[in-house]
């Protein structure tokens, strides 16, 4: 069956789909109507109705609803949870070590595997196993390795130089937590995690509270 167009806020959805039905499948709930995992997260049933059209290989039964273990998978599908894609990720400060001890990165299917840095203290060492190569091995490292994500957790100054030096390497696309609109070619997908951004929504909604917030589908 081919798989139907879902929007980008209804991909984002779908991680917190997943956890829910994840707790299901622990509890030993075999069923689940689009109802319970509607009001799970305060959504309108529709909405999470129409989602799960997009990307079920499975429709929901009469009365019963979806098979959890199934959802579980037609989500994992979608999300390519279950082909894992090989990364590398570039600073190794706070920001780099804090994401390589998160467990969650490894159980969606992705795998870090090399760090890389420009502080003479890190290079050489290893980081949650992963060891911490020099800036200059990126290139060849990427294209040795095949790796299809980078990670830029860099101070701005040089993030466009790492991005350059990951597309050289052939990464297909980029996640990217420094503070800069990255120039990448059409083919390079790049996704901004921006804590700026994040909190100016946040100090918006504050300062205007009447305010009517406008969401895509």
């Amino acid at each position: 069956m081919q798989e139907r167009v879902l929007s980008i806020q209804g991909i984002k959805r779908l991680p917190y789909y997943l956890k829910f039905l994840k707790e299901l499948k622990v509890n030993g709930v075999a069923y689940v109507p689009a109802s319970a995992i509607a009001d799970s997260l305060n959504i309108y049933e529709v909405q999470v109705r129409k989602d799960l059209a997009a990307i079920s290989r499975q429709p929901g039964k009469p009365r019963v609803g979806f098979t959890v273990n199934a959802l579980i998978e037609d989500i994992e599908h979608f999300l390519g949870y279950d082909n894992p894609n090989s990364a590398v990720l570039v600073g190794a400060g706070h920001l780099g070590q804090a994401l390589m001890n998160y467990s969650e990165l490894e159980n969606h299917g992705l795998n870090i595997a090399a760090v890389f840095d420009v502080s003479p203290d890190l290079i050489g060492k290893s980081i949650r196993g992963v060891q911490v190569y020099a800036l200059e091995e990126l290139v060849n490292i990427c294209r040795e390795r095949n790796i299809e994500v980078g990670i830029i957790t860099t101070p701005v100054g040089c993030a466009q130089e790492v991005c350059d030096k990951l597309v050289e390497g052939g990464v297909k696309a980029i996640w990217n937590f420094a503070h800069i609109y990255l120039h990448v070619p059409s083919r390079i997908l790049v996704q901004n995690e921006d804590m700026a951004v994040s909190y100016a929504l946040l100090s918006n909604h504050l300062a205007n509270p009447m305010q009517e917030i406008l969401t895509e589908e």
